[in-house]
């Protein structure tokens, strides 16, 4: 109970604009003044918070205001998409301390590229100037399905070779670190409630835009993995029922209609993208989705239909998710979604305004991620701040 508590009050200061004084944490968390006064010293102590000032113009002794220490502990974050790797350096606050990004390493070797994450991250903490001491751990961004407890990966889309790879376990040996491993479209949600500000409160699905498409899901300000935390696969909804067979036996799902890897084909059959490619590698994808997208930013107007029509498509299945999750806000982000974005925005909170149950009791705000492009990274050393520091039920559940 010590610990949860210690929990509640540091989130309490995290998410706290500019820091709380002890009266404060006491009228918010609804702890006795010497419990917030104990647990404060314990923070202090461990250099996770500081104190910054004093404020009071009324009578009285002012009071003193606490506020996190960025530099009291810092995380890793490595996001592995198919098409590019990144990295970073997160402090406490959610700032970036640094960052790179690669082209993810091709083949069907997964060693050969665990290995070259393992030296990007020394590069990265070397550069970074961060003692490694203070470093709490590394956490990856992986596509899903994940097996959690066991830390691998289940036969992602477009990283042949990886089925049933042990990331946790080979990336803890290769670097010195703890890992933890989870789903991209997680990672996400999590950086969006560590790191995206107002659109990170609440409750909220993140659409992911990647390689493929999914959602994180919070709900009250906690992160939702559900049972064997692969949560949000929203692939089999149908989005298009005329639309073409999925693998699932049905048709139309998002999984054969919105992904980039279908948009290109697309463009590539109505003969406005050379379709002389040589492969679906997650980079060809990727430039080809990027090409396509400058075309409709120059007013291509058969570029600008294929973005419309998938944005309705994207459209439909995030009414079905906000139905069900009856949330306040939808997020968009990932590596796809920077230039998805305008027109996105542009279509997409009508379309789900259309689609709403509840649309006659509340609004449902449609917005952009707060953190970035790096969102997945990002979220990936969230997941580090969050394992460690962040209040959960679970801590109040006695060993066995």
């Amino acid at each position: 109970m010590g610990d949860f508590n210690l929990t509640v009050i540091l989130d309490a200061i995290r998410r706290s604009t500019g820091g709380l004084s002890r009266v404060e944490l006491a009228q918010i968390v609804g702890l006795s003044p010497q419990t917030i006064s104990n647990i404060s010293r314990r923070l202090l102590d461990q250099n996770l918070i500081v104190e910054a000032g004093k404020e009071g113009s009324g009578p009285g002794k002012p009071r003193t205001i606490l506020r996190l220490n960025p530099g009291g502990v810092f995380a890793l974050g490595v996001h592995l998409d198919p098409a590019v790797t990144t990295f970073v350096v997160l402090d406490l606050v959610g700032a970036v301390v640094r960052h790179s990004r690669i082209k993810t390493p091709g083949g069907n070797d997964p060693s050969a590229v665990i290995t070259t994450i393992a030296d990007e991250i020394a590069q990265l903490v070397a550069d970074s100037g961060v003692d490694r001491e203070r470093i709490a751990g590394l956490g990856l961004a992986a596509p899903g399905p994940i097996d959690l407890d066991n830390g691998t990966v289940v036969d992602p889309p477009l990283l042949p070779g990886w089925d049933r790879v042990e990331l946790r376990s080979a990336l803890s040996e290769a670097t010195g670190y703890s890992v933890l491993v989870d789903k991209d479209v997680t990672s996400a949600a999590v950086a969006e409630t560590w790191a995206g500000g107002p659109s990170g409160s609440g409750s909220f699905i993140f659409m992911y835009m990647g390689t493929g498409i999914g959602c994180g899901i919070v709900l009250n300000d906690e992160v939702i993995r559900g049972t064997s935390g692969n949560a949000g696969e929203i692939g089999h909804i149908v989005v298009d029922p005329d639309g073409p067979q999925c693998d699932c036996g049905l048709r139309g799902c998002v999984k054969v209609t919105c992904i980039p890897q279908v948009l290109v084909a697309e463009a590539e059959a109505a003969g406005i993208l050379d379709g002389s490619r040589s492969g679906n590698s997650g980079a060809e994808i990727q430039q080809s989705f990027s090409r396509l997208c400058d075309l409709a930013d120059e007013g291509n107007e058969q570029a600008l239909a294929i973005i419309d029509k998938s944005a309705v498509r994207v459209a439909r299945a995030a009414a079905v998710v906000t139905n069900t999750l009856d949330v306040e806000r939808v997020v968009f982000g990932g590596p796809f979604w920077s230039r998805l974005a305008e027109r996105y925005l542009e279509k997409v909170p009508a379309l789900l305004e259309a689609h709403s149950d509840t649309r006659l009791i509340h609004p449902i705000e449609v917005v952009g991620t707060g953190v970035g492009d790096d969102v997945g990274a990002i979220g990936a050393a969230s997941l580090v701040l969050e394992h460690t520091l962040a209040p959960r039920a679970q801590r109040l559940l006695l060993e066995s």
